[in-house]
């Protein structure tokens, strides 16, 4: 999930760069992202509609994540953790670039409800469907693109995508 993420929010900074003038670091956005979830390995992963039901869970959660990320950092060595905690943290991003990674991070999962529907489980109709409102709800341009132009390749299988192309 966290490579997948990676790709996708690089994608999302070089579109805001190019398309609309932005500025985001794609290469921070994209390592950041490798480590977005890295301190689910000692708080487990919460089901999203938990995680938000309201806002003192998410604070609560949120507290939870930062102390995972200082305990996962405190086990490097001296020198190396301040940086690992800021890339546990995702602080090393600014708003724009957490905004990047957030919505990368709905794109993963928007990507895992069509594949699941490819598949024939129809259970994640919903979660698609919700997942997609909130990334709308982001107000996020470069998102709105990849929508368009790039998600729709996600619906087709190796032959259709690639067909007339080799």
């Amino acid at each position: 999930h966290s490579h997948q993420v990676a790709v996708l929010a690089h994608a999302l900074a070089v579109i805001r760069n190019e398309k609309f003038g932005g500025h985001a670091d794609a290469g921070a956005v994209a390592v950041a992202a490798l480590y977005h979830d890295a301190s689910e390995i000692l708080t487990g992963d919460m089901p999203t509609p938990v995680k938000y039901k309201n806002d003192a869970l998410r604070t609560a959660y949120k507290a939870v994540e930062h102390e995972s990320a200082r305990v996962m950092a405190s086990l490097q060595p001296a020198e190396l953790q301040a940086e690992t905690q800021a890339w546990l943290t995702g602080s090393v991003l600014n708003d724009a670039e957490r905004k990047i990674l957030k919505a990368a991070d709905r794109l993963s999962a928007i990507i895992k409800c069509i594949e699941e529907d490819r598949g024939g489980n129809r259970e994640f109709e919903a979660a698609r469907t919700q997942q997609m409102d909130a990334l709308h709800a982001m107000s996020c341009p470069e998102a709105e693109y990849f929508i368009a132009h790039m998600l729709p390749c996600y619906e087709q299988n190796l032959d259709e995508l690639t067909r007339g192309r080799f």
